[in-house]
């Protein structure tokens, strides 16, 4: 990807077809689904699906995700899932975007914790003990 998201808006505004922007700039957007963006990114990491549902503490849901059979998950087991596969902050955003979900936003003091934390290769239960310790609210573990 070569164009900023504020290039490819200007270039859609100003673009009178939608058939000429989607020739012009394909390589520019994004096609795969998320479950092909985590396989993406187990592979580039060089992760077992087993690790990452056991990092991420989601059980049955991880696999869910991974499989492609949860495509719309919810924010806070998407960001543990991140975890599980030790992302850092920006490989977190992409799919939380790619998921419909609000990025991590480094002015929000929760995301600012949890961005501290993938960034730093940190696990579930040590970002929640920096938000426990903080007063902000933890990822949501298992009962």
């Amino acid at each position: 990807m070569k164009k900023s998201t504020d290039e490819l808006l200007k270039a859609l505004k100003s673009n009178n077809h939608i058939e000429d922007f989607f020739k012009e700039n394909a390589s520019e957007l994004i096609f795969e689904s998320l479950a092909e963006q985590i396989a993406f990114y187990m592979k580039q990491k060089g992760l077992k699906k087993s690790e990452v549902v056991n990092r991420s503490m989601l059980g049955t849901y991880a696999y869910n995700i991974i499989n492609g059979d949860r495509k719309n998950p919810e924010r806070d087991k998407l960001i543990m899932l991140c975890f599980g596969l030790r992302l850092t902050a920006e490989e977190a955003n992409r799919l939380l975007k790619m998921s419909s979900n609000g990025e991590l936003y480094v002015r929000n003091p929760r995301d600012l914790v949890l961005i501290y934390a993938l960034d730093r290769g940190q696990s579930v239960i040590d970002a929640n003990n920096k938000l426990d310790e903080l007063g902000l609210d933890p990822l949501p573990l298992p009962q």
